[in-house]
């Protein structure tokens, strides 16, 4: 499949006003094919050639202006329109179509628990082509009307309100101006829950077999979609600007969700089978909130090329965590954004694939090289900037530029620079400045205090530190310092009980790019400074030596939460850089974590703490000491725990009908206590008994966990897992068996494994990851071994025959990433060196191996 040029879509907009899509879909064709018809209404504004895009099975016929085309002059899924005249044209194609198991175009689903079919699209960046005919650029925006014929028994949904026709067939209302790739269908049985707000329908869906845990949670997702969809209109002069508001929630969904206008597309794992701690609750109402800021920006004004995706998603991750906090009950959003999201972004901007979060228009001359930024750097990154932002510029001024930017460009195309010109015109300050030095440059800043005493006084000097630890790819902008404005918290001694921190101030302070600047006062230097302390920068940040003492001795005294979040995340970043011991890490988890009580918090470090720290930045023979520290932290929570197993709920109202938080404590103990076991006995205890002793009682989700780690460990077998799968037949039952199956410790397991990872194409998106995820096990290493090598060749072929969506899961699930040896490395750098491979592979591929080198680096020191 040929990828659209930015030069190539600049030809066409110029030369193309796309006026109106009339689709009809015939889902009705069996199970690997569809039928689509499609006529383009278009104006040529001067005489020319271009195209139109198509990927079909088979293409039937094409006529133009009532005259036919050679279908078979269809070229790597493009149909040229040569000779067109300036004026009119109606373009009609007819076409089967193919269904897809990867997440892409038309993904055709059929559920194992009762056997009912569902499909939908995601037609993201060049997907369109997938499922019909369509000029597919964002600055092509048009009118769509669909009509969907489906099976007796099903449902659909569209952009605009459906309704079911005499003929049976369902029609959707013309949508308004919008761009191609957010066209948006989904049918089947649907299980439905409707109601009306502000005079627009709302609706969740999801697939049958969920529909008991859909009605548990539909206050509370109503709840959440009503109290943003009002926040919003007090923020926003523009009205919500679609007919309808529906959020689906689909199977096999590849993103967290897509931003559909007036059919929000959900992964359906947020339809909660199993118990979640109320920070994954959060998460899903962040999504929904996220989801909900992008129909305005995004879907109201639409990028015009994808250099400027960012816009779309550091906006509406900005906006997600903001109005969540503001409008509902889950008012600690942005503890979890420090904890989860921020260092993804840190990460992401430390890589030799960095780049700004606004990147060069030439830096992305194709669909295939955008798709490589939907990454840490436009979410977490792009939406620390704006949070940067609305702290220096105040969030009157910024939502009056938001505002003026929707009123000029509303239901049309814009760029970064009407972006800035929209801020600039509703303030004094330098908004040009500021968005060259956050939005056009690479590299994270390093944040450096120096305390000092004299005479009675103290003073504090805050600098930069260095901005970057790795090179950046060639063409990529070098990395600047950048102007900060910031909070200093200043932490004593409580006089009766020195154990505890207090707060004495919060000093506000403005950092010049390349300059530093001090801060001070009379009397005594505080126990602790914190530099950033509320998280309103985007940087790493160090403590001074008095500071970090006193943090390790009373971290888990401070009251706020997002204090201790930012001393955590500078402890990762300085194990990260080689700066602190990772067994000082765990040291620091094992002093503070039995006293936590924010959910995020326990569950980021304890996450940090395995996945790197065990199972990657320490050597081997040091593994089983720290799955020991880790284990005791678990049993410390359970037991500091006990008897809170109930999970939280809410009435009507947002109010807690139960304490909560020690219950997700507990439930974050078990899960992470199942991860850390060496002995199988006590894990095989709770699944024989079908509960932890003292709860939880063992829900589906938690009996995989530990069916996944005793197959690890050896302890259980192919019996086993498929009486557990007769337990739980249903989709997330398949994966844990998958999962399982591919962790046995034996070769005839991991041969399997990996015969149905890349020699076989029959594995849908979540059973692939499912299967990837399985293989590799930190205490498999010798058994796995000789596959390193062998992953670089087939994950090659494999991302060559599958597409992006599969390049992407082979590049994140099934990398070698517990093979931490120079080895490993070498032949990773000798496939990029000499790999003839797709850009989704390549980009996972640079960042995982970057990840190695920085293991290895800690490793050594």
């Amino acid at each position: 499949m040929s990828v659209l040029t930015r030069d190539e879509a600049q030809t066409r907009a110029r030369l193309l006003d796309v006026q109106r899509y009339t689709i009809e879909l015939d889902l009705t064709q069996g199970d690997d094919t569809f039928d689509s018809r499609t006529l383009i209404a278009f104006t040529a504004r001067e005489a020319g050639d271009t195209f139109v895009e198509i990927k079909p099975a088979a293409l039937r016929s094409v006529t133009l202006d009532g005259q036919p085309l050679d279908p078979e002059s269809l070229t790597d899924d493009r149909l040229a329109l040569t000779g067109l005249t300036e004026g009119p044209h109606e373009l009609h194609i007819d076409a089967s179509m193919r269904y897809s198991r990867t997440g892409e175009g038309m993904h055709r689903f059929t559920d194992p628990t009762d056997g009912e079919t569902y499909v939908y699209t995601q037609l993201f960046m060049d997907d369109v082509q997938r499922t019909f005919a369509a000029f597919d650029q964002p600055d092509l925006k048009s009118v769509f009307e669909l009509t969907v014929t489906a099976p007796d028994g099903w449902s659909v949904l569209a952009n605009g309100i459906t309704e079911q026709q005499p003929d049976g067939s369902w029609k959707a209302a013309a949508t308004p101006l919008i761009s191609t790739y957010l066209v948006a269908v989904a049918a089947g049985p649907w299980h439905s829950v409707r109601t009306e707000h502000a005079s627009i329908p709302f609706g969740i869906h999801c697939r049958r077999s969920l529909a008991p845990y859909l009605d548990a949670d539909a206050d509370e997702i109503l709840d959440i979609t009503r109290a943003c969809f009002d926040r919003f209109h007090e923020k926003f002069d523009e009205p919500y600007p679609f007919d309808s508001y529906d959020q689906a929630f689909v199977p096999e969904f590849n993103a967290g969700a897509m931003e559909n206008p007036g059919l929000v597309t959900f992964r359906d794992e947020f339809i909660y089978r199993s118990a979640v701690t109320d920070t994954e609750r959060q998460t899903r109402g962040m999504v929904i909130a996220h989801e909900m800021a992008h129909m305005w920006f995004g879907d109201l004004v639409t990028l015009q090329w994808w250099d400027d995706i960012w816009l779309n998603e550091s906006f509406a991750e900005y906006m997600g965590y903001q109005t969540l906090a503001e409008a509902t009950r889950f008012t600690d959003t942005w503890v979890d954004f420090a904890v989860a999201r921020k260092g993804w972004g840190y990460d992401a901007d430390q890589r030799p694939s960095t780049h700004p979060v606004a990147p060069d228009p030439e830096a992305v001359p194709d669909t295939a090289s955008a798709l490589l930024n939907f990454d840490g750097i436009s979410y977490a990154k792009g939406a620390s900037a704006l949070r940067q932002l609305v702290a220096w510029l105040g969030e009157k001024d910024f939502l009056a530029g938001i505002n003026t930017h929707f009123a000029r460009h509303r239901f049309a195309n814009a760029t970064l620079a009407d972006f800035i010109e929209s801020l600039a015109s509703a303030t004094d300050r330098d908004v040009h400045t500021w968005a060259a030095q956050w939005l056009g440059t690479t590299g994270v800043d390093t944040l450096v205090p120096e305390v000092t005493e004299s005479a009675g006084n103290w003073s504090l000097d805050i600098g930069h530190g260095t901005a970057q630890t790795a090179p950046v790819a060639p063409g990529v902008p070098s990395a600047a310092r950048r102007p900060h404005h910031l909070v200093v918290g200043l932490y004593d001694h409580d006089p009766a009980d020195p154990e505890r921190l207090v707060l004495r101030d919060r000093l506000e302070a403005d950092l010049p790019a390349d300059e530093s600047v001090t801060l001070g006062s009379a009397g005594p230097r505080p126990a602790l400074v914190l530099l950033n302390d509320g998280d309103l920068t985007y940087a790493k940040v160090r403590l001074d030596p008095v500071s970090w003492d006193a943090a390790l001795r009373s971290l888990s005294s401070i009251p706020d939460a997002l204090t201790r979040a930012v001393f955590w995340n500078a402890a990762r970043d300085m194990v990260r850089d080689g700066e602190l011991a990772p067994t000082a890490y765990l040291d620091a988890a094992r002093a503070h974590l039995p006293r936590e009580s924010d959910l995020a918090i326990t569950q980021g470090v304890l996450t940090f703490a395995a996945t790197q720290i065990a199972d990657r930045y320490l050597a081997p023979a040091d593994r089983p000491a720290a799955l020991a520290t880790l284990a005791a932290i678990c049993r410390d929570l359970i037991r500091r725990t006990e008897g809170s197993t109930s999970e939280v709920r809410y009435d009507s109202r947002g109010v807690a009908k139960r304490n909560g938080s020690d219950a997700g404590l507990r439930l974050i103990a078990v899960r992470h206590l199942i991860a850390a076991a060496t002995q199988p006995e006590t894990i095989q205890g709770w699944l024989a008994d079908g509960s932890v002793p003292g709860g939880p009682e063992l829900d589906p989700e938690l009996r995989w966990r530990i069916l996944t780690r005793l197959a690890v460990l050896g302890a259980t077998d192919e019996t086993a897992i498929a009486a557990e799968l007769d337990r739980d037949p249903s989709a997330t039952g398949q994966e844990g068996a998958a999962r399982c199956r591919a962790a046995l410790p034996t070769p005839e397991a991991k041969a399997a494994a990996w015969t149905a990872l890349f020699s076989s194409d029959t594995l849908s998106n979540y059973l692939f990851t499912a299967t990837a995820q399985g293989f590799w096990q930190p205490e498999q290493a010798s058994l796995t071994r000789e596959y390193v090598p062998r992953y670089y060749e087939d994950a090659v072929t494999l991302a060559a025959r599958r597409g992006p969506a599969i390049a992407e899961a082979a590049g994140r699930h099934a990398f070698p990433a517990y093979e931490t040896t120079p080895t490993a490395l070498a032949h990773g750098e000798a496939c990029l060196k000499n790999a003839d491979m797709i850009p989704a592979l390549r980009r996972k591929l640079v960042d995982q191996l970057d990840d190695l080198h920085r293991a290895l680096r800690v490793q050594t020191k």
